[in-house]
């Protein structure tokens, strides 16, 4: 009779299986590769709890959540850096402006997926995600700002993109006001996320931690975030040649964004 085995990554990522039940006697730390810490902190037969299970491709539970939250939100930090520096020079970086706030779309549609699961998970009772509790107070209450701002902005921007310079008012008042709301909160969310950002990227105690215990589906996460750069990525590039009404010299003689 075969034994069923059960599979995880160890923290360097090697692909380890042992036998669901091993054997008195027998170091399940060293075979299995995890941690007993993680195991005595969940248990795999609590209902409804998925923490302990899944594989490469799904599953993860709240730590596989919170990592994938959490590096999308450093791809987008990056990404908005790289708009940040367009703004005082617009007129001459449009084309970036433009390329770059195209290419955001799948990051930013990703990170509202991946924090609206949280929030619906909780609040139908998951008992895993009731366990790891609610975010913080505060990304509580500016989160809903950051949706609204967000979905304005880039709803703005499409708009601006498709009539063109000439027909840009009342667009661009709109695309200005909802931009500087949206970075406002969206800065006060990315603070009150650096310390899951910093236990996703492997730093400090609980970092450690995070990392030995090696959430299942990282395949999964990594194909989701792919996609979501590459989808962006292709909106991006199809939408080039619209790019010519505003890139055309003369455009900001007489309005400035």
């Amino acid at each position: 009779m075969f034994e069923q085995r059960a599979f995880s990554f160890s923290a360097h990522g090697l692909l380890r299986f042992a036998p669901e039940n091993p054997p008195v006697g027998t170091s399940d730390d060293v075979i299995i590769g995890r941690p007993a810490l993680e195991r005595a902190r969940v248990s795999p037969d609590s209902p409804g709890d998925d923490s302990g299970r899944g594989s490469a491709w799904a599953g993860g539970g709240t730590d596989g959540n919170e990592q994938l939250t959490t590096v999308t939100g450093a791809i987008l930090i990056v990404l908005l850096a790289v708009i940040g520096f367009t703004i005082p020079q617009l007129r001459q970086f449009i084309s970036v402006h433009l390329f770059v706030g195209m290419l955001l779309i799948g990051p930013v549609l990703l990170k509202m997926a991946s924090t609206g699961y949280r929030f619906v998970r909780y609040y139908t009772g998951n008992p895993e995600y009731r366990r790891k509790g609610p975010p913080e107070l505060i990304l509580r209450l500016i989160g809903p700002v950051v949706v609204l701002a967000t979905l304005v902005v880039f709803a703005t921007g499409i708009a601006l993109l498709i009539v063109g310079p000439q027909h840009r008012d009342p667009w661009l008042m709109l695309h200005k006001v909802s931009f500087i709301v949206w970075v406002v909160f969206m800065s006060l969310h990315v603070l009150g996320h650096l310390p899951a950002l910093a236990r996703a990227l492997g730093f400090g105690p609980g970092g450690r931690e995070q990392r030995a215990r090696a959430a299942p589906g990282a395949a999964g996460r990594w194909i989701a975030l792919t996609g979501a750069l590459l989808g962006g990525l292709v909106l991006a590039l199809v939408l080039i040649p619209d790019f010519s009404a505003w890139t055309s010299h003369g455009v900001f003689v007489h309005h400035h964004h």
